[in-house]
């Protein structure tokens, strides 16, 4: 499979918990024996590999990580299903390709397992990576926290579009993220409240430092159904059949929430979800499929989760159970008191940083009691 984790050194992303996925990085192309195709898409020009990359490529290399991944039930335990929901269509030659050293241990459990002659492992970026034929299927696992942090979906795109027969299986599919207002006094408690009163000694003001580093980036952290306030939003949703890279740049959309609570409000979460099914599917009766910039409407989760086309769904919504991905928060700087059936609305801007493509820019705009407010941060 394209592998790949969220180990990170110097600027690299924070190595929060360690994660596979990307094919950037590593993954599984499927090809008949003896089909060739050559000299697919030369027009293709594979984007430079800055010494940045290297650094993230080798943050890759750490057994942690990808013990990590296998260890993660639920993200290990679909994509096998899925695996074998489509093993009609999955058959030939492997080839697994990855850019970090952890190849090289791929290698050695390859033929461990005598699958020599089944399964090529190559080491290098897929950007730049030779196979001269083009496959039936494309496996990866390239879903960031919050879907899109370390840009890993442009990759997939690429071997797409150079390797993918017509028709051809992409899995995951399909990816959905979302957002929803959340309180949760517990974090405030820990975080900030507990500089009031330090054995018995004030320290409150360390409060205003404590929130800007509790609050300042985004938080990936472990939440539950009973801290978000209302149903959730649709932030994007991604057909990897059809996406372009460009789309990922720069995602915007609209959202209006009622609050089903009296409570504060802390944050706003966002999850995802991703569907593995064939490139042609029927579109859902509630929740038609929309491009990433459109705005896009509340999503009840029963509507997102038991769509009626979709046969295997990877799931990391607070009310499911927990992944490695668990949930990314944005927290604001001070709470705000909610009523009952009080109206959040705004927008929210996801793009990708100047500074490196692999990092987020976060924009959430938000109106509520008959003010506005603007949170910005950056997921590095």
């Amino acid at each position: 499979m394209f592998t790949g984790a969220a180990g990170g050194i110097g600027n690299l992303p924070r190595p929060r918990r360690p994660r596979l996925g990307g094919i950037g990085h590593g993954g599984v192309m499927v090809s008949p024996q003896g089909q060739v195709a050559l000299g697919a898409h030369p027009h293709l020009a594979a984007p430079p590999c800055t010494d940045y990359d290297v650094a993230y490529f080798k943050a890759y290399s750490h057994i942690g990580v990808h013990e990590e991944m296998l260890k993660d039930h639920v993200r290990t335990s679909t994509y096998r299903n899925a695996i074998m929901h489509h093993k009609d269509l999955i058959s030939g030659k492997v080839y697994a390709v990855d850019a970090s050293d952890i190849a090289f241990q791929a290698m050695e459990i390859v033929r461990e397992n005598e699958l020599s002659d089944k399964v090529v492992v190559l080491h290098g970026r897929i950007e730049d990576v030779d196979i001269e034929e083009k496959v039936d299927v494309i496996i990866s696992e390239w879903m960031g926290y919050m879907l899109l942090y370390e840009s890993m979906l442009g990759s997939v795109i690429f071997a797409r579009d150079k390797w993918l027969k017509p028709g051809g299986l992409i899995l995951p599919s399909h990816a959905s993220l979302y957002m929803a207002p959340v309180t949760n006094s517990q974090r405030y408690h820990d975080s900030i409240y507990f500089w009031r009163d330090v054995y018995g000694i004030k320290m409150s003001s360390m409060m205003p430092l404590a929130k800007l580093c509790a609050f300042m980036e985004p938080s990936v952290e472990t939440i539950s159904g009973e801290n978000v306030l209302t149903w959730p939003a649709v932030v994007a949703q991604v057909d990897c059949y059809t996406i372009q890279a460009q789309k990922l740049e720069t995602i915007t959309a609209a959202f209006k929430f009622t609050s089903m609570l009296q409570a504060p409000l802390h944050g706003f979460a966002f999850w995802f979800d991703v569907e593995f099914n064939g490139p042609v599917r029927q579109k859902s009766k509630k929740q038609p499929s929309q491009s990433l910039d459109e705005n896009t409407q509340n999503a009840s989760p029963s509507n997102r989760k038991r769509k009626p086309d979709v046969s295997i769904v990877l799931s990391t919504a607070p009310e499911d159970a927990p992944t490695h991905w668990q949930q990314t928060l944005l927290y604001l700087f001070e709470p705000i008191e909610l009523n009952k059936d009080q109206i959040i609305e705004g927008s929210v801007t996801i793009s990708q940083s100047q500074q490196h493509a692999r990092f987020l820019n976060i924009c959430l705009k938000y109106f509520t009691g008959d003010q506005w407010y603007v949170k910005e941060s950056v997921m590095r």
